[in-house]
């Protein structure tokens, strides 16, 4: 090994790092956040690791300006190799020790574009769950007022304003304030999703990956800027099959010996991702009956062969893999003839 390689241990204000140098000697050292970019660029070049965690894409894209290798580690990945009690120092060395791992579980680093996209996304998700929140809140306090609504976003927007209006529903005066201004919030609120949908429309037609994406069955504006801000060069996974593994598409195993058992789908990596996928997923089998192209076909016969519910699995799997090779390769989307 003709380089150091450093564990990093980021935090807010204080970091960790551990050193193996060239020869083999190891050093610990502290330094606080002024201290990181000077100290790094008056260091010889090194292999750093980092745990994936918050501010560890901007910290990788300013190590990496400084000509460092810098590779993000998952934090379970790292885990498994810290030794002895928790502590920051231990967590570095685990961090030094996992980076050189020719197995290593790595994330791909994130430019600000991409996480432009995962911001934005946050924020309707954000906003999403809290009308959902609210939606629920209105449903029970009009049940206890023995008005029972049935479920659904829609049917709360549409019958509030009826109810609210109807002399005749035995509302009291504050009540029906306190209405008024919960129907008010869910006005709000979709004004703000509607905002974030505008947005992510602009960044779609923006970004020439996510146009790309949009040509592939099921995948739509929100599903595919968001994967392209996940899958970015495509990179970070050897094949495709890695890739649909991170997003937890792909079956579990519990095999030992010659016995190969597979089970349900490993459901791990960012739910986000999964859900979108096998959201769409969805969409393209409810339209799917009749039609006599390739993949449709394909569907049809799994859907009678295995079911609804793993067909639409399996069409995010194939799909999460389409995207992949698509970024990998640079090219557009192809619908290529299925096997029987």
């Amino acid at each position: 090994m003709n380089r150091n390689v450093v564990g990093l241990d980021i935090a807010k204000n204080i970091f960790h790092l551990y050193i193996e140098s060239a020869d083999g000697k190891p050093e610990k050292k502290k330094l606080k956040r002024t201290e990181m970019l000077p100290y790094f660029a008056n260091s010889t070049v090194s292999l750093i690791g980092i745990e994936a965690c918050g501010g560890a894409h901007y910290w990788a894209r300013e190590l990496t300006k400084l000509g460092h290798e810098v590779v993000l580690l998952n934090a379970r990945f790292v885990k498994g190799f810290v030794v002895g009690n928790k502590n920051d120092f231990n967590d570095a060395e685990a961090i030094a020790t996992a980076v050189t791992r020719p197995n290593k579980r790595t994330v791909a680093v994130k430019n600000d574009a991409q996480q432009d996209m995962q911001m934005l996304h946050r924020l309707r998700q954000e906003r999403i769950g809290e009308r959902t929140a609210l939606i629920n809140q209105i449903r029970g306090f009009l049940s206890e007022r023995g008005i029972v609504l049935d479920k659904g976003i829609n049917k709360v927007r549409a019958l509030l304003p009826v109810i609210l209006e109807n002399i005749d529903n035995a509302l009291t005066p504050m009540s029906l304030e306190l209405f008024t201004e919960l129907s008010e919030r869910v006005q709000v609120i979709d004004a703000d999703i509607k905002k974030h949908d505008q947005r992510i429309n602009r960044l779609c037609g923006e970004n020439t990956l996510s146009q790309r994406f949009m040509e592939v069955p099921g995948i739509g504006p929100i599903t595919a800027t968001i994967m392209a801000s996940d899958i970015g060069s495509g990179k970070n996974y050897a094949s495709s099959r890695d890739y649909a593994a991170s997003l937890g598409v792909v079956p579990r195993q519990h095999s030992s010996g010659d016995k190969q058992v597979l089970l349900g789908i490993s459901k791990r990596g960012n739910p986000y991702l999964r859900t979108l996928l096998i959201h769409g997923a969805r969409a393209v089998l409810a339209v799917c009956s009749g039609k006599t192209d390739p993949l449709n076909v394909w569907l049809q016969a799994l859907i009678a062969r295995r079911g609804f519910n793993k067909a639409a699995v399996a069409l995010a799997n194939k799909n999460a893999r389409i995207l992949w090779a698509m970024a990998i390769k640079d090219q557009a989307y192809e619908a290529v003839p299925l096997a029987a």
